[in-house]
């Protein structure tokens, strides 16, 4: 059980630190576009859907949250919220990017032209636009002093006041040292281990984090204090990074207790039925981290690829909490036509296979 325990909290950091990487860089870039990255959207009905669904596809809840915001403000379509509610993956791409990347690519493509063809087919059988009063929180948030054109600070992220404060140090000695860990192979894999789960074996994938953790490290050497502070330590390091934590450890070191004493492949691919059904009811948790779980399993090889994709295509992690303060019946109904798009494709894939 020690081995369980190391092995899932070795894993944990890896996965964690990868996505928090992934998730500054994210930010920087939102930043520095000063939002325009993520409203310059076309007037089209199909630009709309194609547009959305490409946000949904960015890994984390950013495009999410956008597209939500864009909906309730009746900038967007019911089709296009469908197309960004289908084609994203939550906090869980960043996860499937880490452990599979190869066959992550394949569900992001096969999600992407499924929100595509569900746009645009809601767009035909609904109304377009609906005035629904709302003021969006726990967003990516473009400050006052990151507007374009602000006096204080025409760009937040590397313009400003800049102090050595103890927040700066501490994420900056933080990406060091998993860095150093990254690279010097202390967060690889044993290769001896015969059972548990392969999570990030290739190689390259450690000097391509290795690479962004330097362009994080600059940042935190020339951003401002804003940006610092506000924009990495608040809303990342504070909001994401211990949940994420959290349910990755938690997941790896249940899942890692189940391989040790259950035979799971021998279980579930004798009840791969039920294990759609609860892929598909997981899905429903508009929450990122209980749809780990799915990834994690198919990560190990011990359920097949139509049960991940069920479970990404009911889920949109917490990309859809706004919507549901804003227009439960939205919510409501775009999960009940998730629902029966993930029945009919996996009833497809049977018939096919």
């Amino acid at each position: 059980m020690l081995e369980v325990f190391l092995e899932a909290l070795r894993s944990a950091i890896l996965i964690s630190g990868l996505v928090v990487i992934m998730m500054m860089l994210i930010e920087f870039f939102n930043v520095e576009s000063h939002g325009r990255i993520f409203k310059s959207l076309g007037k089209s009905g199909f630009t709309q859907v194609l547009v959305s669904a490409l946000l949904g596809s960015v890994p984390g809840c950013v495009g999410g949250f956008a597209v939500v915001s864009l909906y309730t403000h009746r900038l967007l379509g019911f089709g296009a919220l469908l197309a960004m509610m289908i084609a994203t993956a939550g906090d869980e791409a960043f996860m499937m990017l880490a452990m599979f990347p190869g066959k992550a690519a394949l569900l992001f493509a096969i999600l992407f032209c499924l929100a595509i063809v569900a746009g645009l087919a809601a767009d035909r059988l609904t109304r377009k636009g609906r005035m629904i009063p709302t003021r969006l929180e726990d967003s990516y948030e473009i400050h006052a002093g990151d507007a374009p054109g602000h006096s204080e600070c025409a760009n937040e992220s590397h313009s400003g006041k800049r102090h050595a404060g103890w927040k700066r140090i501490v994420m900056f000695v933080g990406v060091l040292v998993f860095l150093a860990a990254l690279l010097s192979g202390f967060l690889e894999e044993g290769e001896a281990e015969a059972d548990g789960l392969n999570l990030l074996s290739e190689e390259w994938m450690f000097w391509a984090f290795g690479a962004l953790s330097l362009v994080i490290l600059g940042a935190l050497i020339f951003a401002s204090d804003h940006f610092v502070d506000e924009h990495l330590w608040e809303h990342i390091v504070c909001k994401h990074l211990p949940s994420i934590f959290a349910w990755t450890f938690g997941v790896l070191v249940v899942i890692g207790t189940l391989f040790h004493f259950v035979d799971l492949e021998t279980w579930i691919g004798d009840n791969t039925a039920w294990m759609i059904l609860l892929a598909i009811l997981v899905g429903l948790i508009p929450e990122s981290g209980p749809h780990l779980v799915f990834v994690t399993l198919f990560a190990g090889g011990v359920i097949p690829f139509p049960v991940l994709l069920a479970n990404s295509i009911v889920q949109d992690g917490h990309a859809s909490l706004p919507l549901i303060a804003d227009s439960k019946k939205s919510f409501l109904i775009a999960k009940g036509v998730k629902v029966a798009l993930a029945s009919v494709v996996f009833v497809v894939w049977g018939l096919l296979l």
